[in-house]
C-alpha cells in the first residue's frame, strides 16, 4: 500500500559512486528480511534497501557495517576496531557514533563483563523505527517514512499466510490489557504487562510513536497524533536515551501511559523477536496508522500479531450499547440482534476467512482494513432505537441501567453520545420510539421518559461536578494555544462540537451574538416546553469543563474570521442555525401586525409580559408553528387560530404537541393557504385563505396547488408566519471561500462536514435545514473529529474513521420472546402551576421508570468475530455491563521467538498448511510443492 506521497527513486537514477552503490546491495542483502531475494541475490539498485542506506550513510560507513557480516551478532568497540583496521581510531568512532545516530547500529549489554556492544538491526522491527524515531533526521530525510511503510510491507506479502500462531518470531505481540485476563488463572506472566515493567524497574525509557510519525508525513493520519507513547526496555532504553531517542520513565509513569492508551482505545504490542525472556519494547499503538496492526489486517492473517485471547459476548447481558464496537481496533465486534428469527432459530454471522486451509492471495486481502474495522453493525441489523437516533446513543443501555436503579452511570452512558440529554428529555421527536420493536406488540418503550427522569439529576449542582468527562489530548494534558478552535454560534450544534473538541483536549472558545447561550433551545423553544433551568444546568458542565463562552459578539461584525485567525484559532465551526423567518410572499405582509414566528419566539422568550391584543392567526403546521401558537394563547386575550396547507393526518408538526394546542383552545384548521392579508391604516385586520388541494407533486416534492376561488376569511390582528426559517449570515463568510446553497444553508462536505474554505467546518441547522436537536448535536460530534484532524499536519479527514452507520433489525423476521413483560406503557402526570409559562408536565416516578424499562425487549446484542479477534482486552474496558470477556481459547499464541529462528516454525506450518489446502479443497498438488519449495529456499 503506497500513495502519492510516497517516494519513488527518479527513473533513470544513478548512484555517482558505482562502488558505494554494490557495496550498499551487499549491505542490503545482510540486513533484509525478503529471504527469496536475499538468498537468489535478486536485491536491485532501485530497491528501498538500497535507496534508503545510500541516503543516510557514506560509503565508509558502508564497509563498517559490512563488517559485522549478519544482523544481530554483537562485538565490542575493540573488537569491531581489529575487524576494520584501516579506519583511523577517531573516524572510527566518529562514523560509530553517527551510525547509532541515524539509528543503523544499535547497542546491548548481553555479556558476562556487562559491557556495551554493538550490533546490527533487523529491518523492521528495528533499523526503519529507530531512523523514523530522530525527529532531525526525518526532516533532513522524510523519505525515510517511504522506507519504513515499504519493510512492514514486502518481506512479508509473501509469507503472513504461512506464519504459525504466535507470529514466529516476525515483528510484533499483541499483549490483552491486564485487568481483563488479571482472573484468568491458565495466564502465564508474558502475557501480562506488569511481569515486564516488574523485569526491567530501573531501565525503562519513553519515545516517540514511530508509526504515528511515518503516517504523519506520508499524510496517512487517522486522527491519532505523534506522541511519546513507545516504551523501552533494559539495553534498548538506553540506547534509545543515549541516542536522543528517548528519555527514563518509572514504571509507574509506564503503567499510566498504558492506561491512558487503553482510555484513548490504543492496543498494547509487545515485540516478539527475542525468545520468551526478553522484551526490547512495548507500544501503545493507534489501530489506524500502525504497521504491526496493517501487518495482520491487511492480509487478513490475524496469527501475525494477536494474543493468546479472544474476546466473548455473554448475550444474556449485552445490550448493543456498541461501545466495545466503537473501540475493537479491527472490526471484530460488531452489533447484531438478540432476538430469535421468525423461525425460532438465532441469527447466525459469518466468520472471516482465514487462510490456514485456503488458497491465498491478493484478491483475498484487506485494502479497506482500516475502514472496515469501524463498520458498526451487521447488514441484518441491530436494535432499531439505535439505528434511529442521529447520535445513536445506546438506548438498550441506559434503559438497563435505569431498571437497576443505576441513575449515575445511566446518565454517563447517554452524554457519551449526547451532552445534553435533559434537553432531548424535553423537546427530542422521539425517533428510538418510532423505531421501538415494542411498537411491534403494544406501544413503544417510552425511552424518552425514561431519559428525562434520568437526566434531572442534572439540576443539582454537586451532582453536574460528577459528570465532567475526562478532557485530555491522547498523551494526556491540553493543546496549547497552538491549537485553539472557536465555534460560531452557541445552539445544540456548536455546544456539543466545543463538548467533543474539550474532551479531546483542546482550549475552545464559543462566540454567541446573543447575550445568553443556547440558541433556539434559548430564544427560540418556549419554556413551557423546555425549562431554561434545564439548558443552563446543561450549559454549565461546559464551563466547568473549562469551555470559554463569549456572548454578546457577533462573528462577521464586531470581530471577522481573519482576525480570529490572527489571534491564534486554527479551526472554526459554523453553527449559527437559522435564526431568520420566511415570508408567504402575500399581498398585504408589510402591515403593522405580522411577524415572524421565529421572531416572535426570540421576543416572547426574552419577555414574557409581552402582550398581543386580539385575535393572532398563525401561518404554519410544523413542530415551530404550534410553539408559536401555543406562546401567543399565553400573551393573548383574543382566539389563537392555526392553518396550514397540509390535511389532519399529514401536518409536520408531533400529534403530540398538536393535542397540545387543541387542549389549551387552539383552533386548527387544515388543508389552507394564505392569499392575501388584509389591513387597515397600516395594521392588520384579518387575513384571507385558499383552499389548498394538494401540497406535494407524484415525486414528493413540495408543489402546492390550490382552488382559488374556495376561499375563508378570518378576522385578526396579529399574523405570525411560521412556514420556515432561513440563514442570516451577515458578513460572517465574507472573504471566505465557503459557499452557500440557494436556501441560504452551508454547502458541506457530507462526511467531513468541511465547507469551501479549509478551516472552516460547519453543521446544525446552518448545514442541513430545519431539524431538531438530536440532529445538531450527532453533527456537531462529528464535526469536532473533522476539526481536531485538520489542525494537525498529516492527518486524513476520512481514513479509519467512524461513519456511525447503524441499520434497524427487520422487525418482520423476529419472534418476540416468551415470558416479556406484558406491562401498558407508562404515562407521565402533570402538575398545576401559577406561571402558564411553567412546564406542566412531570417525569416518570422511579416506580414507573422501574417498570417502564422492563417492557424493553433487548433487542441487540454484540457479536464477535473470532477470526478476526486480536485479543487485546479493549473492549472490556468498555463494557459496563459484564457482557464481553477475554477467554485463553489460543496458549500456542503466547510463543515468544528469536527472529533467527523464525523458519523453524514457518517451514513445518507452511507445509502442513499446503497439505491442508490440497485435501480440503482438492486443489493440485503442485500448489503444496511450489510453497514447500519457497519454504526450503528460504531456509536455505
Amino acid at each position: 500500500m503506497t500513495n502519492e506521497y510516497d517516494y519513488k527513486l527518479p527513473e533513470g537514477f544513478k548512484y555517482p559512486d558505482e562502488e558505494k552503490e554494490k557495496l550498499l546491495i551487499k549491505l542490503a542483502e545482510m540486513i533484509t528480511d525478503r529471504y527469496l531475494d536475499k538468498y537468489t541475490h535478486q536485491i536491485k539498485r532501485d530497491d528501498p534497501e538500497v535507496w534508503c542506506l545510500n541516503e543516510v550513510m557514506d560509503k565508509d560507513e558502508v564497509k563498517l557495517m559490512l563488517s559485522f557480516k549478519k544482523t544481530r551478532t554483537s562485538y565490542s568497540r575493540d573488537q569491531l576496531m581489529k575487524m576494520n583496521p584501516e579506519f583511523p581510531p577517531e573516524k572510527f568512532d566518529k562514523m560509530l557514533d553517527h551510525l547509532m545516530w541515524v539509528g543503523c547500529i544499535e547497542t546491548n549489554r548481553e555479556n558476562p563483563a556487562d559491557e556495551l556492544q554493538y550490533d546490527v538491526p533487523i529491518f523492521v522491527p528495528g533499523i526503519a523505527e529507530f531512523m523514523v524515531m530522530n525527529d532531525n533526521l526525518m526532516k533532513e530525510h522524510p523519505n525515510i517514512a517511504t522506507f519504513f511503510n515499504l519493510m512492514t510491507q514486502l518481506p512479508l506479502e509473501g509469507i503472513t499466510t504461512m506464519v504459525p500462531p504466535g507470529g514466529a518470531g516476525v515483528g510484533m505481540h499483541v499483549i490483552p490489557v491486564e485487568k481483563a485476563i488479571d482472573t484468568i488463572s491458565e495466564s502465564v506472566p508474558i502475557e501480562h504487562i506488569s511481569h515486564w515493567l516488574e523485569k526491567y524497574d530501573g531501565k525503562i525509557s519513553v519515545g516517540v510513536c514511530t508509526c504515528r510519525r511515518q503516517q504523519r508525513i506520508r499524510k496517512e493520519g487517522d486522527g491519532s497524533i505523534e506522541q511519546e507513547c513507545c516504551i523501552g526496555f533494559g539495553d534498548l532504553a538506553e540506547w534509545c536515551v543515549n541516542t536522543g531517542r528517548g528519555h527514563y520513565i518509572s514504571k509507574e509513569e509506564a503503567l499510566e501511559i498504558c492506561a491512558r492508551g487503553e482510555r484513548h482505545g490504543f492496543v498494547h504490542q509487545t515485540t516478539n523477536i527475542d525468545g520468551e525472556n526478553k522484551i526490547v519494547g512495548l507500544c501503545n499503538c493507534a489501530p489506524g496508522v500502525c504497521n504491526a496492526i496493517r501487518t495482520s489486517q491487511l492480509y487478513n492473517t490475524p496469527n501475525m500479531s494477536r494474543s493468546a485471547y479472544r474476546a466473548h459476548v455473554d448475550k444474556e447481558n449485552c445490550v448493543a450499547c456498541g461501545k466495545c464496537v466503537e473501540v475493537c481496533p479491527v472490526g471484530a465486534a460488531k452489533l447484531g440482534q438478540k432476538l430469535c428469527k421468525k423461525d425460532g432459530s438465532e441469527m447466525e454471522y459469518p466468520l472471516t476467512l482465514l487462510p490456514d486451509e485456503t488458497r491465498w492471495n491478493a484478491d483475498r486481502w484487506n485494502i479497506h482494513y482500516r475502514e472496515d474495522a469501524k463498520t458498526n453493525c451487521y447488514a441484518t441489523g441491530t436494535s432499531p432505537c439505535k439505528a434511529a437516533c442521529p447520535a445513536h446513543i445506546a438506548v438498550q443501555g441506559y434503559v438497563k441501567m435505569a431498571r437497576e436503579g443505576k441513575y449515575d452511570e445511566a446518565l454517563k452512558l447517554i452524554r457519551q453520545d449526547n451532552p445534553f440529554p435533559a434537553v432531548c428529555g424535553a423537546v427530542c421527536n422521539r425517533r428510538c420510539e418510532d423505531a421501538c420493536t415494542r411498537g411491534t406488540v403494544d406501544k413503544p418503550v417510552a425511552i424518552d421518559e425514561i431519559k428525562k427522569f434520568v437526566a434531572l439529576q442534572e439540576l443539582d449542582p454537586e451532582f453536574r461536578k460528577s459528570i465532567i468527562p475526562i478532557c485530555e489530548k491522547d498523551e494526556g494534558g491540553f493543546w496549547d494555544d497552538n491549537y485553539k478552535m472557536a465555534v460560531i454560534g452557541a445552539g445544540p450544534a456548536g455546544m456539543s462540537c466545543a463538548y467533543y473538541l474539550r474532551t479531546k483536549g483542546y482550549p475552545v472558545t464559543i462566540f454567541e451574538k446573543n447575550e445568553k447561550p443556547g440558541g433556539m433551545l434559548t430564544y427560540g423553544m418556549p419554556s413551557f416546553r423546555l425549562s431554561k433551568d434545564l439548558v443552563d444546568a446543561e450549559i454549565d458542565v461546559l464551563r466547568e469543563m473549562g469551555i470559554e463562552f463569549r456572548c454578546g459578539v457577533e462573528v462577521g461584525s464586531y470581530v471577522t474570521i481573519d482576525e480570529l485567525r490572527k489571534q491564534g484559532y486554527k479551526a472554526f465551526y459554523m453553527a449559527i442555525g437559522l435564526s431568520g423567518g420566511r415570508n408567504t410572499g402575500v399581498m398585504g405582509e408589510s402591515a403593522q401586525g405580522v411577524e415572524s414566528g421565529i421572531g416572535f419566539l426570540n421576543r416572547a422568550n426574552r419577555d414574557h409580559s409581552i402582550k398581543l391584543d386580539g385575535d393572532v392567526v398563525v401561518v404554519g403546521g410544523g413542530n415551530v408553528a404550534v410553539d408559536v401558537a401555543r406562546t401567543a394563547v399565553r400573551m393573548t386575550n383574543g382566539h389563537v387560530t392555526m392553518l396550514c396547507l397540509e390535511g389532519e393526518n399529514e401536518m409536520p408538526a408531533s400529534d403530540e404537541e398538536v393535542k397540545e394546542a387543541l387542549n389549551e383552545g387552539i383552533e386548527v384548521r387544515n388543508g389552507w393557504g394564505p392569499k392575501e392579508i388584509l389591513s387597515e391604516n397600516g395594521k392588520v385586520t384579518g387575513i384571507v385563505f385558499k383552499k389548498c388541494t394538494r401540497v406535494k407533486d407524484e415525486n414528493g416534492r413540495f408543489s402546492p396547488l390550490y382552488d382559488e376561488e374556495q376561499t375563508i376569511t378570518i378576522s385578526c390582528s396579529e399574523v405570525l408566519e411560521a412556514i420556515g426559517q432561513s440563514a442570516v449570515w451577515g458578513d460572517l463568510l465574507k472573504g471566505t471561500r465557503a459557499e452557500t446553497r440557494r436556501g441560504g444553508t452551508i454547502i458541506t462536505d457530507p462526511v467531513t462536514f468541511q465547507t469551501g474554505e479549509p478551516d472552516i467546518f460547519a453543521g446544525g441547522d446552518i448545514n442541513h435545514g430545519a431539524r431538531f436537536a438530536i440532529d445538531a448535536i450527532a453533527e456537531g460530534k462529528k464535526g469536532a473529529e473533522s476539526m481536531h484532524r485538520f489542525v494537525h499536519e498529516g492527518q486524513s479527514l476520512t481514513i479509519g474513521r467512524d461513519l456511525r452507520e447503524f441499520i434497524e433489525l427487520d422487525k418482520d423476521d423476529i419472534t418476540i420472546p416468551d415470558g416479556y413483560d406484558h406491562s401498558a406503557r407508562n404515562i407521565p402526570g402533570s402538575r398545576k402551576t401559577d406561571n402558564c409559562f411553567d412546564d406542566t408536565r412531570l417525569p416518570l416516578t422511579e416506580k414507573q421508570v422501574n417498570a417502564e424499562a422492563h417492557r424493553c425487549l433487548g433487542c441487540g446484542a454484540t457479536t464477535v468475530d473470532l477470526n478476526r479477534c486480536i485479543g487485546c482486552g479493549l473492549c472490556t474496558t468498555r463494557c459496563e455491563f459484564d457482557a464481553i470477556h477475554l477467554y485463553r481459547d489460543l496458549p500456542e499464541n503466547t510463543n515468544y521467538i528469536r527472529a533467527e529462528d523464525k523458519m523453524k516454525l514457518i517451514a513445518p506450518y507452511a507445509a502442513k498448511r499446503a497439505v491442508k489446502i490440497v485435501l480440503n479443497h482438492g486443489k493440485d498438488a503442485k500448489e503444496a510443492e511450489r510453497q514447500q519449495a519457497e519454504m526450503a529456499a528460504a531456509q536455505r
